[in-house]
């Protein structure tokens, strides 16, 4: 195969349209958790760096808040 030949499928956006980035969510911030409870780079999630900005402070006031665990030592 020729290296130039990429697939020419887009990939999907990791946060749709409708979803906002708030504490609030839950479910959307678990998506860019690691199992160990740390933050997801840019690089493994694909957001702006506007949208890991926005990620980092919602999942830290979740954090201090008690709506997600600041480690997972789950064993």
């Amino acid at each position: 195969m020729n290296k130039s030949k990429r697939s020419s499928r887009r990939r999907l956006p990791p946060i749709r349209s409708g979803e906002i980035i708030d504490y609030k969510n839950i479910n959307l911030l678990r998506r860019f958790i690691s199992e160990q409870g740390k933050i997801l780079s840019r690089r493994m999630t694909r957001l702006t760096s506007k949208q890991q900005r926005l990620m980092t402070i919602a999942i830290k006031r979740a954090r201090v808040l008690a709506l997600l665990p600041f480690l997972n030592n789950e064993n």
